[in-house]
């Protein structure tokens, strides 16, 4: 389950850093925009991308969302693929990451193969600084 502060980071203009494997058993680590739909960290990729494949492959994935300016505070989220969304959905939602990030209406960058939207379920999810409860 995502806490409250994760769903914060990741609705916020605020980069995540996802990890995945390579088919060598590499760590893949790369930077991307997030979002969440309350249950999942959403990221949205092109399916030619190393990134994707290896999620195909091996579906564990970890996510690091930081605080724009203090990368003191972030949330690790460990988890899996849940769902992977395709078709016009997975193209609109990358207008709106553009939107979020950019402050533009259109992603400007050339889509070289098909959008996707990869649903991340948590496992795990670690904050820091830890909640005060």
């Amino acid at each position: 389950m995502l806490d409250d502060k994760t769903l914060e980071l990741a609705q916020g203009k605020n980069f995540g850093v996802i990890s995945t494997v390579l088919a060598s058993g590499q760590p893949q680590t790369q930077m991307m925009w997030v979002d969440t739909d309350g249950e999942h960290i959403i990221v949205n990729t092109e399916v030619h991308r190393a990134k994707f494949k290896n999620l195909k492959r091996n579906p564990r994935v970890t996510v690091l969302i930081a605080e724009d300016g203090n990368a003191w505070s972030y949330s690790e989220i460990r988890g899996h693929v849940a769902e992977i969304v395709r078709g016009q959905e997975a193209r609109d939602h990358i207008d709106t990451l553009a939107k979020k990030y950019l402050g533009v209406d259109d992603y400007p960058n050339p889509i070289q193969s098909e959008r996707v939207i990869v649903k991340i379920a948590p496992d795990r999810v670690v904050t820091f600084p830890p909640s005060q409860v």
